[in-house]
Formats: C-alpha cells, sequence, structure tokens
C-alpha cells in the first residue's frame, strides 16, 4: 500500500507536542479506554485506527475537553490540560457532520471562532479570506452552506478549525460522509494542508487505507488498548500483534506445520518465517510501542501453527489438475482478487495482475502457490 510518508517537505515547527498519559474511561460497565499512552510530536499526523468501539473517538474527545477521562492526564507541549475547559484548550476540531452554522455564510462560519474570542473585525475578515482561498474557496464566502456540496462543506469546516491557529488539529472521521472520489481527493488535500502549516494532528478513522496512505504513524486500538503505533509500511509489514496482523490490510489464515527453527510447510510448500515480523499469540496483550514478547519461531519442529500470508504473496495458474477451486473474482483496475477454496475448506485469497488472472473463472480449477517470501506464523492456533 502506498503511504504519504515517501519524501515529505520539512514542516515548520508550529505544531505542538501532544501525550496521553494512561488514558482510562468507562461507560457503565464498557472500558472504552483502558489505558492509552501514546506520544504525538510536534507537527505530526497520527491516525487513531480501529473496529467501531475501540476507543479512538473517546480519545479525541478528551483531547478536545469534551470528555474526561476516569483517570490519566492528556498534556500539550508538558502542560497538564485535563482539566482545562474546551473553549480554552488550543486545538481545532473538524467533525462527521460538519456542524456547520445553516444561517451564517461561509466567511461567518469561518469567522466565528475569531469573532467569539473578540478578534477585531478586519482581522478576522483577512483570517477568513485567507483561510478560504487556502482550502481552495475564495469566492464562495458569500454562499450559505446548503448552496455547498458535501466536499465544499467539510473544507470550510476545517477552515474554521484553523481559524484560531490551534497547536492541535483533531479530525474525527471528517471523510466519511463523502463519496469516493471526492473523499480520495480531499485526504490529499488535508495532508498537504497539515505539511504545509506544520500542525500537530490526530486523525480518527475506521477506513484503514485512509490511516495508511495520509498518516506518518497509524496507532492500532482494540478494546481501549493500544496494539501499535508504527509507521504505515512497518504496521503492514511487520505487525506486533495477531490483532493487528489479521486488521490491517487483508490477511490469510492457512494451517501449516513447523518444519525447522525457521522455516514452515504451508500449501505444499517450504517457505521462511520473519523473525522480526512474527506477531505475538492470539491472547497476549499489545504493548504500543512495537515490541514483540512472542516471535513465533520457538514452536518445536512438527508443530501444529497458522501461517498469516497477504494475498498479493499468493500465487495462483489455471490447472485443471490443481487441488484449488475458484469460488469468486473481485476487478479492481490492474490488480484481480480471486478467492479460491482448498480441499481442506479454507478459503485463500490471492491478488494477481488482471492481466494472470483472465483464466481464472469461476469455478475454475488451480493450482496454488506462494511466493518465497517469509511468512507471519501464530503458535499453536492452527485450525
Amino acid at each position: 500500500m502506498s503511504s504519504a510518508t515517501a519524501e515529505r517537505p520539512a514542516r515548520p515547527a508550529t505544531g505542538a507536542r501532544l501525550e496521553f498519559r494512561s488514558l482510562r474511561r468507562a461507560f457503565g460497565p464498557t472500558v472504552a479506554l483502558d489505558g492509552l499512552d501514546l506520544t504525538v510530536e510536534p507537527g505530526e499526523l497520527i491516525a487513531l485506527l480501529g473496529p467501531s468501539g475501540c476507543g479512538k473517538t473517546t480519545a479525541l474527545r478528551m483531547v478536545a475537553g469534551f470528555e474526561r477521562p476516569d483517570s490519566g492526564a492528556v498534556l500539550v507541549d508538558g502542560r497538564d490540560i485535563t482539566d482545562v475547559p474546551a473553549d480554552r484548550r488550543d486545538a481545532g476540531m473538524v467533525f462527521q457532520s460538519y456542524s456547520l452554522f445553516p444561517h451564517l455564510t461561509v466567511r461567518d462560519n469561518v469567522a466565528f471562532g475569531p469573532r467569539v474570542r473578540k478578534v477585531p473585525a478586519a482581522r478576522r475578515a483577512a483570517r477568513a479570506a485567507e483561510l478560504l482561498d487556502l482550502v481552495g474557496l475564495p469566492r464562495h464566502g458569500d454562499r450559505y452552506p446548503h448552496q455547498l456540496s458535501g466536499g465544499q462543506q467539510q473544507r470550510v469546516a476545517l477552515a474554521r478549525a484553523l481559524a484560531l491557529e490551534p497547536r492541535v488539529l483533531l479530525l474525527d472521521e471528517p471523510l466519511s460522509a463523502l463519496d469516493a472520489k471526492v473523499r480520495l481527493s480531499l485526504r490529499e488535500e488535508i495532508r498537504r494542508l497539515q505539511l504545509s502549516l506544520g500542525i500537530t494532528t490526530v486523525f480518527v478513522t475506521h477506513d484503514q487505507e485512509e490511516a495508511l496512505s495520509m498518516a506518518d504513524r497509524v496507532a492500532v486500538l482494540n478494546a481501549g488498548r493500544l496494539e501499535q503505533c508504527a509507521a504505515p509500511a512497518e504496521l503492514y509489514a511487520r505487525p506486533a500483534t495477531a490483532f493487528v496482523a489479521e486488521f490491517v490490510g487483508t490477511m490469510n489464515r492457512l494451517p501449516g506445520r513447523r518444519t525447522g527453527p525457521d522455516t514452515v510447510e504451508v500449501a505444499g510448500r517450504t517457505v521462511p518465517v520473519d523473525p522480526t515480523a512474527a506477531p505475538e499469540p492470539e491472547n497476549s496483550t499489545g504493548t504500543g510501542t512495537g515490541t514483540r514478547t512472542g516471535t513465533g519461531t520457538q514452536t518445536g519442529t512438527g508443530t501444529d501453527v497458522d501461517v498469516l500470508v497477504r494475498p498479493e504473496n499468493v500465487l495462483a495458474t489455471p490447472d485443471p489438475t490443481g487441488d484449488a477451486t475458484v469460488v469468486g473474482t473481485s476487478f479492481f483496475g490492474a490488480v484481480t482478487r480471486v478467492r479460491l477454496l482448498l480441499p481442506t475448506g479454507t478459503e485463500v485469497k490471492a491478488d494477481l495482475p488482471s492481466r494472470d488472472a483472465t483464466g481464472l473463472t469461476v469455478g475454475a480449477r488451480a493450482r496454488l502457490d506462494l511466493a518465497p517470501q517469509p511468512v507471519l506464523v501464530l503458535p499453536g492456533t492452527a485450525a
């Protein structure tokens, strides 16, 4: 997967250092956050990624001041802001629902924060004009929200959040209500603005593609705990836990058997085990640091294991004598995802160049193979 981390320009040092320290929050019997420890460096964009109910929005609302932790603290540049009212925090927030004032023009929406803080009219008008130009809406100042598209409304919401020059920008799934093409365009625009302004940003999303393509680092949460926080490429290639391995991207789980200290047999082929990337056993708890407490290399020879293989490392070719049967295909342009059923009842996904998938129609027999790449292993959990 592509990542926006490559060849980024140096960002101005205007952002704040944001720290989540042992944050805990429960709603009755439901624990939303269970000891979250995470640091966002000045000017960094971190995406909080995880399934619904994992605690990512709760963490964001604690930074904004809309939610109080049961214990722990939120620090900005070393200052504890846990008890600071929301309107006195140096943070701007963009909501999923835009939350623009329908009775105000675009210009007045952007200038609303400075007006509340009694910024002189001339200054707030100049600031609104500057921000509308920055988000690509210089001629929309006199329009009302209902006269804008969804993407334009979200640009206005972003400009309004930046109007008070916050040192921390909080984005709560701001693109989820937009169609795919607009979402792609706007996420690139948000990233461009964030880099040019150098503002520390926390981006909550359940969309893995958004997280991996936009963020400097991605923090994966599960049941209120931080499983791993790492750069997108590190997260994808070297997951620290079984949850991260299967949640980020698409992963095949295949039954295998250890053939040596560093090898495993899977799908009729012996392949190497990656000792630096094998995740912890499934009953372990993520450390949030990327430290791996279970290497997957200590399981004895002959032991049944589960082998985790990305679809791009699965090879399939038409073969009337092959053991696999094609049960579905999905065309994605240059790549076609082929779903194959093994005699054991295990379904395997293979991402192939579309030109190589033409003979793999539903019902066809195929020969399955694996690329000679190191694989991830879960010890002792084979089906």
